[in-house]
């Protein structure tokens, strides 16, 4: 599925599995004094000395997912292979431009729709034919077909997708039975070996083997990262593709890779079963997923946000702002409170805050753990439902006026506020100019951006905001908190001033 090897995560269309590892064990034998001392080597257990048995009883459920597709392609793009080049002037460029129609040879820029045909893997979890294989193998398919394990080429259909897991659900339109394998009920351990199986380059089913080497990766790929890494080979036709236990249970979705080159260096990415499972039954049942929805703009809490704070540790989820109509307001959340739990269980930080929200599920209540003023507080929050994405408007561009403006320095800030430069605000001052050396450029400020609060207060001049400052140095805080509006997105940004 990749067009371009890129040097980060890349998604894949994959079918294969890897290179066998194993270990055996090792005898160690005191054969001098100083050997005598070394402490005795750890045994290593439960390494099978051959993965040919779970790879009997699986393989005929992992199957090759084969998707045609509809592209555009420019005329320029066909033209470059079908024509010949010509300097600007030359005879032939009429005659062409008269054989082709005005604007179809390379001259034109007209779109042209042309079939296009992409692999994937993907492995079938029921007797009647459910297949589980990655949405980016099966995006924009026209046609779909499965390739099984006995060679049979079958039709499949779509059953839904969920983009923001990348999962996707097929049906396979013939009878069944077929071969299938189950879900693992617990997940694997850093170090535990796995296998995987799928269809990589389009060489057909291969088995591949290794350890999961982390757990809980985070790649950028979606809001909801929570990815095993896995040290088993995967490769581009590997998208979609089980990774499995030594059970023969699947632990994992393979789904993307780390690769300067596109091929495997070893380090891979698959979806944790514990978030496939609950996808893919909404799937199953519904089509599509419905996720919870608590209406509130969050942010990491570093060390300065926790300083600025008072709070000891730099964990939770710090609350930006809040949505209109959201549940979290309608319960008594404001900004700048940090969300610790949900349901009593702690979380680390913004992303374990949206899975834990979002695998809730609408209509759902909620108990959430959160501290405003260094104090502890629990509220209850009925969840909505996740709306769809809205497209992000551009940052503004900072614009000067004639207004009271005040220069400070300390931050490598000019302030104005924000009711003096037209089309803004009604509220807050908007920041100017940026010192480039300045602490503010150093937290990301930049002209435009409109700041709320200062030390938790709102502000309506510049010098609110070295009121804010003095009474943070007064109280001995290293940092001043400020809650930033850029664009659409409000977020809390920790400034230490300089000297």
């Amino acid at each position: 599925m990749l067009k371009s090897p890129r040097l980060n995560a890349q998604r894949m269309a994959l079918l294969g599995t890897v290179a066998v590892l194993s270990l055996t064990g090792l005898a160690v034998q005191a054969l001098s004094p100083a050997q005598a001392q070394t402490p005795p080597a750890l045994t290593i257990g439960a390494a099978p000395q051959s993965f040919a048995d779970i790879v009997a009883r699986v393989r005929g459920a992992v199957v090759a997912v084969k998707v045609k597709t509809i592209e555009t392609a420019s005329a320029d793009e066909d033209a470059q292979n079908a024509m010949p080049q010509m300097r600007p002037g030359d005879p032939l460029e009429q005659f062409f431009r008269r054989f082709g129609g005005e604007g179809q040879m390379p001259f034109g820029r007209q779109q042209r729709p042309r079939a296009a045909q992409s692999l994937g893997s993907g492995f079938i979890i029921s007797d009647d034919g459910y297949v589980v294989t990655n949405n980016h193998v099966v995006e924009h398919a026209t046609e779909v077909t499965i390739a099984l394990d006995d060679g049979r080429n079958v039709a499949a259909e779509v059953v839904g997708t969920d983009p923001r897991t990348d999962l996707a659900l097929l049906k396979i339109k013939e009878k069944g039975p077929f071969t299938r394998v189950a879900f693992a009920g617990d997940m694997p351990r850093v170090g535990d070996w796995v296998i995987a199986v799928g269809n990589p380059f389009g060489l057909g089913g291969t088995v591949t083997a290794g350890i999961v080497s982390a757990r809980g990766r985070d790649i950028g790929a979606g809001p909801y990262d929570d990815f095993l890494q896995i040290d088993a080979s995967v490769n581009r036709g590997n998208s979609g593709g089980p990774t499995f236990n030594t059970r023969g249970e699947v632990v994992g979705v393979n789904t993307a890779i780390f690769s300067p080159s596109g091929g495997s260096v070893g380090i891979g990415f698959a979806i944790p079963t514990e978030v496939a499972r609950d996808v893919i039954e909404s799937l199953r049942n519904k089509g599509s997923v419905a996720r919870g929805w608590i209406g509130v703009q969050i942010q990491p809490v570093t060390q300065d946000i926790a300083d600025s704070l008072g709070v000891k540790d730099a964990k939770g989820a710090l609350v930006a702002e809040l949505q209109n109509g959201s549940p979290a307001g309608a319960a008594g959340i404001r900004s700048g409170d940090i969300i610790t739990a949900v349901n009593g269980e702690r979380i680390e930080g913004p992303r374990e805050l949206a899975r834990k929200i979002a695998g809730a599920g609408p209509d759902k209540q909620a108990e959430l753990t959160y501290l405003r003023d260094g104090k502890e507080q629990l509220v209850k929050v009925t969840l909505g439902t996740l709306p769809q994405d809205k497209p992000r408007r551009a940052d503004s561009n900072g614009r000067e006026g004639g207004a009271e403006r005040n220069a400070l320095s300390s931050l490598g800030l000019t302030l104005a506020p924000a009711t003096a430069v037209p089309g803004v605000s009604r509220e807050g001052v908007v920041v100017v100019q940026v010192a480039p050396n300045g602490a503010a450029a150093a937290t990301g400020l930049k002209a435009g951006d409109l700041i709320l609060e200062a030390g938790g207060q709102k502000v309506e001049r510049p010098s609110d905001v070295s009121v804010a400052l003095a009474n943070a140095r007064k109280e001995g805080r290293r940092a001043l908190l400020l809650r930033v509006k850029s664009g659409d997105n409000t977020r809390y940004i920790a400034i230490a001033p300089a000297g």
